[in-house]
């Protein structure tokens, strides 16, 4: 399983409480639509570097970074260069 889909996995399983694919762009805010509140980020922060086994420095825990599907999706991948 790719880790886009591991993470809308994880997003909709433990955020919107569905399975339906349809309830998530990978474009949505997290916080601004409020799918996830600041402790669920420091979950999500959890998840990924459980996934790709990395440590997320603080510096790098910013909206920018980890407050949507793309967001993460094109962190990762810089972080992975």
């Amino acid at each position: 399983m790719s880790f886009e889909k591991k993470l809308r996995t994880f997003i909709l399983e433990n955020y919107l409480f569905t399975e339906d694919e349809s309830e998530l762009d990978n474009a949505d805010s997290f916080l601004d639509s409020g799918i996830i509140d600041s402790t669920g980020i420091l979950e999500v922060i959890t998840f990924i570097q459980d996934e790709c086994d990395f440590v997320i420095d603080d510096d790098d825990m910013i909206p920018e970074n980890l407050d949507s599907v793309n967001n993460i999706l094109a962190f990762i991948n810089k972080k992975s260069v």
